[in-house]
Formats: C-alpha cells, sequence, structure tokens
C-alpha cells in the first residue's frame, strides 16, 4: 500500500477495480482546509481518462511493474507487434494502450510496462521525440503570412502534423510524441 505522498507520474494504481496509470498529479494546499491531491487517472484496459481528488494520506493501492525495452515491429489492422529487445519474445498489443499509435515507425525502441503478478502488458511508453521523414506536403507560399503561419504535412507513418511553410517533402523533422506537435527541423 502507498499514500499520496507516493504518487508520481507513471505511477500504476487499482482503483475503482481497473488498473489506472497516473497521467498528471498536483499537490493542494489550501489556506483554509486540509491538503489534497488532484490527479488525472488514465485507465489502462479502456483507455479512458478520469479526474479523481485524493485527501492527504489517503491509501492507494500500487501495481508492481517491471519495465522493459521492445522495439516496434509491425501493425497489423489494430493490432501492433513488438519484440522484447532482451528475450526476443514477442507480443501484441491492442492500438488503444498506445498513446500516439500513428507516430510509431518500425524498428522504434519503446519502453513496455509489464504487470509482475500476471505478466501482462499494462501500457507503452513511447520515445519524447522521434524524427520522421515528410512525404507529402502542400508548397508554401511567400508573403501572404503573418507570423507562425503552419500548413498540415503527412509524415511517412502516415500521420498529419502541422509543420511551418519552410517544410518540404523529403524533410526529416522531429515531433513530440506527447502532443503529436512539429518541434524542429533535423538537418543530416
Amino acid at each position: 500500500m502507498a499514500s499520496t505522498s507516493d504518487i508520481r507520474n507513471g505511477l500504476c494504481i487499482k482503483y475503482n477495480h481497473d488498473i489506472y496509470k497516473i497521467i498528471e498529479f498536483l499537490h493542494v494546499k489550501p489556506g483554509k482546509g486540509p491538503a489534497f491531491v488532484r490527479t488525472k487517472l488514465k485507465s489502462l484496459t479502456t483507455g479512458k481518462v478520469l479526474d479523481n481528488t485524493f485527501s492527504a494520506g489517503h491509501k492507494i493501492e500500487d501495481v508492481r511493474v517491471e519495465t522493459h525495452t521492445f522495439q516496434f515491429l509491425y501493425a497489423e489492422g489494430d493490432q501492433f507487434h513488438f519484440m522484447n529487445a532482451e528475450s526476443f519474445e514477442q507480443i501484441t498489443l491492442d492500438k488503444n494502450i498506445l498513446d500516439a499509435p500513428d507516430l510509431l515507425k518500425e524498428g522504434t525502441n519503446v519502453m513496455v510496462q509489464i504487470n509482475t503478478e500476471t505478466d501482462l502488458p499494462l501500457s507503452v511508453d513511447m520515445p519524447a521525440s522521434i524524427i520522421l521523414e515528410v512525404t507529402y506536403a502542400e508548397p508554401g507560399v511567400k508573403g501572404n503570412t503573418a507570423t507562425n503561419a503552419t500548413k498540415s504535412a503527412t509524415v511517412e507513418t502516415g500521420a498529419t502534423v502541422n509543420v511551418p511553410l519552410f517544410i518540404n517533402e523529403g524533410d526529416k523533422i522531429k515531433i513530440d510524441t506527447a502532443s503529436g506537435s512539429y518541434m524542429e527541423r533535423v538537418k543530416e
């Protein structure tokens, strides 16, 4: 058993007969009344996100997890196939467990959290950013822009990302996997 002081991002807990992962949390100590922790929880079975408030000192049941490095092999419909980098064992995960499945490129290493009691995968942590090649981008028109004008571009995985006007087909760009937004152009 853990308490609210042990809450951190990525902690997996049992709550309402389901397993949730803490995405965000905020310790609040108001001037009047007891302290509490405001959290955003993501269900690892359904993918739903809910807000919850725990009072300070509240006991929570944490889930023991192990983190392993897996390599993304290929996608087949809504099923994504991964291989353990150490044991070469393969697992298949459903699309709703992944945070950004449209940004996954074959060969990408991800961290998979596995429940030690049941040996079932709970969640997949993508790398903070990923470098992808632009396969289609509208030509940018100079002169008719104010500031920070963007256009949509399609990357090699099929995802659509808003990019600045100077990005062209064939450019490699770095994308933030948490928000799915453009970060920078990568020079080779």
